[in-house]
């Protein structure tokens, strides 16, 4: 990496850790391969270091924001991890339960069941 992108690199670690917690990226880190490892830094780098930090969108929206698109999406797994962030950026139960609600008004009610799952099991976690 270049220097530039070395400094993101970091800036998106920080941010990424404070979001997702140390252990989790940090076991993601040491479990990537030759083949993995640069998608590894380069999403690093690129969502938490350019994306998450830039500071005119706070962390708590932009978690909320998240939810909604990967909601969207229907990518549950990274729903369920990015819920445990939102809930540590200061998304509280009621404010899940709205993005929740958006997502089945804009993306289906199926959608919405899912991702009501996935958030009961995290809040009972949490």
């Amino acid at each position: 990496m270049s220097a530039f992108d070395e400094d993101l690199f970091l800036k998106g670690l920080e941010q990424r850790k404070a979001t997702l917690g140390a252990a989790y990226v940090e076991k993601n880190l040491s479990e990537a391969d030759e083949f993995s490892r640069p998608f590894q830094e380069a999403m690093t780098a690129w969502c938490w270091g350019f994306g998450w930090g830039d500071d005119v969108i706070d962390a708590k929206t932009r978690s909320m924001m998240n939810l909604s698109m990967i909601g969207a999406l229907g990518k549950m797994h990274e729903w369920e991890i990015h819920c445990r962030g939102a809930l540590k950026n200061g998304v509280s139960k009621e404010e899940l339960r709205a993005i929740i609600h958006v997502i089945g008004i804009y993306c289906g009610v199926p959608q919405a069941v899912e991702c009501f799952r996935v958030a009961k099991r995290v809040l009972e976690q949490e």
